[in-house]
């Protein structure tokens, strides 16, 4: 699995996001090609209700202990509740429900 893969996993399990965006930025550091160092992450949670931001980045971090040990070198992180991600971004629109159609094939 890769890193990328198990920080998403450890984070959904752990914070039940609404939102959830694990960019790989590695290419933008002088790294092998193909690293999987350096990750931004965007979370939106009700987990981060009432909790001041360095509380939310200190969740984070310990939820990703050993990737911090280990293969990731940095993590810009992005946490936000779902009300203050609607005022600063807005609602992100539903996509409509599928009204069937032809099967590929």
């Amino acid at each position: 699995m890769s890193v990328q893969r198990h920080i998403e996993d450890k984070l959904h399990v752990s914070f039940q996001p609404a939102h959830l965006a694990v960019t790989n930025e590695s290419h933008m550091h002088a790294v092998p090609k193909d690293a999987e160092t350096h990750f931004k992450v965007v979370i939106v949670s009700a987990e981060f209700e009432g909790q001041r931001l360095v509380s939310r980045h200190r969740a984070v971090n310990q939820v990703l202990a050993d990737e911090l040990a280990g293969p990731v070198h940095a993590l810009a992180l992005h946490t936000y509740t779902e009300a203050e991600w609607e005022q600063y971004y807005g609602q992100v629109p539903a996509s409509p429900a599928c009204l069937g159609g032809s099967k590929l094939g």
